[in-house]
């Protein structure tokens, strides 16, 4: 029997070599994860947009929410707007295990954030051990881990955990999100003076990332950017 980085290897070799299927509609794409048509369909995140929490504003200026009320990171990174067919990706990946996303998702990600200063590490959105034994995989660790071989950065894999298995955000209203998140994070590693980047795959009303990147400023972090797959346009709540 083969052993698993074998595997691994060999599993990297097919995709990257041997001619497959687009990951969205199926159609023949080469050596490509997805085909043309598909790949010119994704919804690439405006220019235009503030440099906070990445919604889109006129001219790229900080949006009136961020002003009024600064969230705990300075800076957010999105390769995508969480859209149709982006969103299918991101899907298929968190709940139909497909890993052969993660290179597409994170190269994206990675050529956005390599625009702007870099961290000094990078850090996953961590998932409790209730929802992880349940998934089998953290979607966030797996993007970070890709992104960090392509920028040459450290992943702290373990230095945040998610202590309170919270119910999901999704199905809260926007008020109650906060709330919801309240001591859910905790971070025993030592930051002090470290610029991170938080990694994850959507950004939603920005309260996740908010309330660990408060966590990780206690922990003596000097910056806290968030670093996302994709930002859905919605209301905030952080």
């Amino acid at each position: 029997m083969l052993a698993k980085p074998v595997l691994n290897i060999c599993a990297n070799f097919a995709h990257t070599l041997l001619p497959q299927d687009c990951l969205l509609c199926g159609a023949f794409s080469g050596r490509a994860k997805l085909c043309a048509d598909c790949a010119a369909d994704l919804p690439c995140h405006p220019r235009a947009c503030c440099p906070v929490c990445a919604l889109p504003t006129l001219h790229g200026a900080i949006c009136g929410h961020c002003l009024k009320r600064p969230p705990h990171f300075g800076s957010t990174r999105a390769a995508y707007t969480y859209a149709f067919p982006l969103d299918r990706l991101v899907q298929s990946l968190k709940y139909g295990h497909n890993l052969a996303v993660v290179s597409l998702l994170a190269d994206a990600l990675a050529a956005q954030a390599a625009k702007h200063p870099l961290p000094d590490a990078l850090i996953p959105m961590p998932l409790h051990p209730n929802r992880l034994r349940q998934r089998g995989f953290n979607q966030a660790h797996e993007i970070a881990q890709r992104i960090a071989r392509i920028l040459r950065l450290p992943v702290l894999s373990h230095a945040t955990t998610r202590v309170i298995d919270t119910a999901p955000q999704a199905s809260l209203p926007l008020k109650q999100r906060r709330n919801n998140l309240r001591g859910a994070f905790a971070c025993e590693h030592n930051l002090q003076g470290k610029r991170v980047a938080i990694v994850d795959d959507v950004m939603t009303s920005g309260s996740t990332l908010d309330a660990l990147a408060e966590v990780l400023l206690k922990a003596g972090a000097l910056e806290v950017q968030c670093w996302v797959v994709a930002r859905a346009v919605m209301q905030r709540n952080f």
